[in-house]
């Protein structure tokens, strides 16, 4: 298609229909809850579903929470600039879903604890409690500007509305039914969400196949244009992606999402019972596997058809994450109804995303923040964290503006992730795995290990890394048929390379950068988590025996015990079971007892 006009199709009538259908499913699931829970009087009931909620619609939801807009459009575009290799997250959720089953469910869950943070209290001291809750918020309150800004840069893409009104509107339908439903609204509303997502990320597969001839012709260019880079071992931790950057890096970034951000810890911890919760995270599992392949396989067919035409290069698109929105239109100009499918898929996953955002600032603020100080009853507690729902709602449209100031919605969210979760995970980590781990210990580390992540991230930030350490991928404008009138200083390309370490298609570098731009601060984004947890529990242990940490006596609810986890049953299983302690499977047990004698030459065995 590279070949053909390049002017895109625009939003009609049957587009307004689909997406307006999933805002008012999603507003309406809101009113629903209002209206069936109208009788609740506790805050327990609004921010944590009374606990009675069951392992499917929750793993749906812990599913939608962190597959967002930035998924649906960073994702293909991360594969459009710099190949598959994302699709390694795969082994990294996998990972990260057992040890959050095996060590932060059960001592959360055993708690009945409704803020996460609230454990560091339990564990530690008041100060690490409100450190924690101060950190989370300002983390989720970054992460949510960004997964707002998103969709409303593809809305801006492909209907002509104005940045700030899609904005807006996002977090309005959002705020709305987060404020009005509580969290059994969240957990439903995403469940549809999810379904939405999916249909959006087929409905660009199918017809992209379609398009190109076949799925085999989308996988034969990928590979010619060195888009299959999934086996890359280097070792070198400046790599923005390799194998071990991915899987290693990638695991402590989900792990401090799912073991320990008030966001999914608040979901599966509201399920009936601990076998639920398990339930849900594995379930989860299966869901995020179909996101991740779908959102990998949608970025190769984004590439298969511009192959030829890169729209970025040519200035038909001005950020790499409209690059999505802009096939969309291209390819579905005659089928209307299908790009508001698509844009109500990128809307979805924001929507999902924000509501359980809020929701979760609600409940840190009203049990961190609140409850300890005031003596406020269930019923005006329920009202506040409406409230509070309504004011992080509008107070994440206004940090979305930042968004716009990061050159990709993929990496500027993870970031935010390892740079603040990274310590704490660490801290939580020294709590529950290090019986001797005190409070001077746990804040030590946490503090050390905030300001070296700090430090890094905002050193990428100003210093960001050259060609040479991200590897973007050959993009080339040979096959257009249109005049170039834009500035900018480009450089295309004239053939696709093979191998991925080839340098094109990218502005200008300065070369006037300090070896510590080139070195420390080309620091693979992957890495920020892991440098801060790993810091955080080094000196944390350092500290903490340095201090007295060793007479110190913690109650056993407060850290993880062999019991509380199903690998001790398994491992107890086969050790009774196979290793014969049991003697269910010693075939020489009947022998001994009639013999007294192990060995079977000195036995009497009758003939027959």
């Amino acid at each position: 298609m590279s070949g053909e006009s390049r002017v895109v199709g625009s939003f009609v009538a049957a587009d307004y229909v689909v997406f307006a259908f999933m805002l008012v499913v999603s507003a309406a699931i809101g009113v629903y809850y209002a209206w069936v829970d109208r009788g609740q009087r506790s805050s327990q009931d609004f921010l944590m579903g009374g606990r009675r909620l069951t392992a499917v619609p929750v793993s749906l939801s812990l599913t939608a929470s962190f597959m967002s807009a930035i998924t649906v459009l960073g994702n293909p575009a991360e594969v459009y600039r710099y190949g598959a290799i994302i699709a390694l997250y795969a082994l990294s959720y996998a990972v990260t879903m057992l040890v959050t089953s095996e060590v932060f469910l059960p001592v959360f869950y055993r708690l009945s604890i409704t803020s996460t943070y609230e454990y560091l209290e339990l564990r530690f001291s008041r100060a690490t409690r409100l450190i924690g809750t101060v950190l989370f918020i300002v983390q989720t309150i970054l992460y949510t500007g960004i997964v707002i800004y998103a969709p409303a840069l593809a809305l801006t893409q492909v209907t002509g509305l104005s940045l700030w009104g899609a904005v807006v509107s996002t977090g309005v339908v959002c705020t709305f039914y987060c404020t009005m439903g509580g969290l059994k609204a969240v957990v439903w509303t995403d469940v549809f969400q999810v379904g939405i997502m999916l249909a959006g990320f087929l409905s660009v597969i199918i017809r992209s196949v379609v398009v190109q001839g076949g799925v085999f012709t989308i996988i034969s260019d990928a590979e010619q244009g060195g888009r299959l880079n999934l086996w890359d071992f280097d070792v070198n931790p400046l790599r923005r992606h390799t194998f071990w950057t991915v899987t290693i890096g990638g695991v402590f970034v989900w792990i401090s999402i799912y073991g320990i951000n008030q966001a999914q810890v608040q979901r599966y911890i509201s399920c009936k019972s601990i076998t639920h919760a398990r339930l849900s995270l594995y379930i989860n599992l299966l869901g995020l596997w179909s996101i991740l392949l779908s959102s990998v396989f949608a970025g190769m067919c984004l590439y298969s058809v511009y192959k030829n035409c890169d729209p970025w290069t040519a200035g038909l698109v001005s950020a790499p994450d409209q690059l999505v929105p802009y096939l969309v239109m291209d390819i579905f100009r005659d089928y209307p109804g299908l790009p508001g499918l698509f844009v109500a898929a990128a809307y979805s996953g924001s929507l999902s995303t924000v509501s359980s955002s809020v929701n979760a600032l609600a409940a840190v603020t009203v049990e961190d923040l609140i409850k300890p100080y005031t003596k406020m009853s269930e019923k005006h507690l329920s009202w506040v964290s409406k409230g509070l729902s309504f004011l992080y709602g509008v107070t994440c449209i206004g940090m979305a503006g930042m968004a716009s100031f990061m050159e990709g919605v993929l990496q500027a969210a993870i970031s935010i992730f390892g740079v603040i979760g990274g310590p704490l995970l660490g801290m939580f980590s020294l709590g529950i795995l290090c019986p001797f781990a005190n409070s001077k210990g746990a804040l030590s580390g946490l503090v050390l290990g905030l300001v070296v992540s700090l430090w890094v991230g905002i050193g990428v930030q100003i210093y960001p890394p050259s060609a040479e350490m991200s590897r973007p991928l050959a993009l080339t404008t040979e096959g257009c048929n249109f005049t170039i009138t834009h500035g900018l200083n480009w450089t295309t390309s004239t053939a696709l390379p093979t191998q991925p370490s080839t340098i094109i298609t990218t502005p200008a570098q300065n070369n006037g950068s300090s070896l510590l731009a080139e070195s420390w601060y080309s620091l693979s984004y992957l890495y920020f988590g892991p440098l801060g947890t790993l810091i955080a529990i080094s000196v944390g242990v350092i500290v903490s025996l340095i201090t007295g940490g060793w007479r110190l006596k913690v109650e056993s609810r407060l850290t993880l015990q062999k019991e509380d986890t199903n690998s001790y049953y398994v491992f107890k299983f086969f050790k009774e079971r196979v290793m014969g302690r049991t003697g269910e499977l010693n075939l020489m047990q009947n022998r001994e007892k009639k013999c007294g004698n192990t060995n079977p030459g000195f036995c009497d065995v009758e003939l027959t």
